[in-house]
């Protein structure tokens, strides 16, 4: 699409760098679905399932052509509208372990560092989903606690979205 390739011109984003030693903040959740672990597992592999867990205010969408094959050294693009700016990001799959865990990790985007890891572990009624992410917001000295405050939303969003998903299925 034409706005697309527009948006692509004016959408800059640095590449991330080492992670931190100071300034790292995270963030810890926490889900059980009433689903299978290999069905739950199974619906994260399927990158365009991502979008399904995402709140419609980040406009995020994968670029990248689908279906992705997930596997350790994937490379994932995206676009999110962030606060009105369209904003690209490319993820990485540093660690892949199916049906028990796998982790992304920004290589270009809005964070000066973003890790996120996926655990998954069979629990009595489901699958129990753990997302643990450490991330580093660029000039966090000023946007630090809005930028804690959108992933917190962004996860809260997913949260709820997780079981109403699966038990729709």
């Amino acid at each position: 699409m034409h706005t697309d390739r527009w948006l692509a011109r004016l959408a800059w984003a640095p590449r991330a760098g080492a992670r931190p030693a100071r300034g790292v903040t995270h963030l810890h959740t926490e889900t059980i679905v009433p689903e299978s672990l290999d069905r739950t597992f199974e619906f994260f592999a399927a990158a365009g399932n991502l979008e399904r867990l995402t709140p419609p205010w980040l406009n995020s969408r994968i670029t990248s052509p689908l279906p992705i094959e997930m596997r350790q050294g994937t490379e994932i693009d995206y676009r999110i509208v962030l606060h009105g700016w369209p904003i690209p990001w490319k993820t990485r799959i540093d660690v892949w372990e199916p049906g028990v865990r796998f982790v992304d990790r920004q290589v270009r985007g809005p964070y000066r560092w973003w890790h996120h890891e996926h655990t998954f572990a069979a629990v009595a009624g489901g699958t129990r989903v753990i997302d643990h992410v450490e991330f580093v917001p660029r000039a966090r000295w000023i946007s630090g606690r809005m930028v804690r405050r959108d992933v917190e939303q962004i996860f809260a969003y997913r949260r709820d979205a997780l079981p109403r998903l699966f038990g729709a299925q």
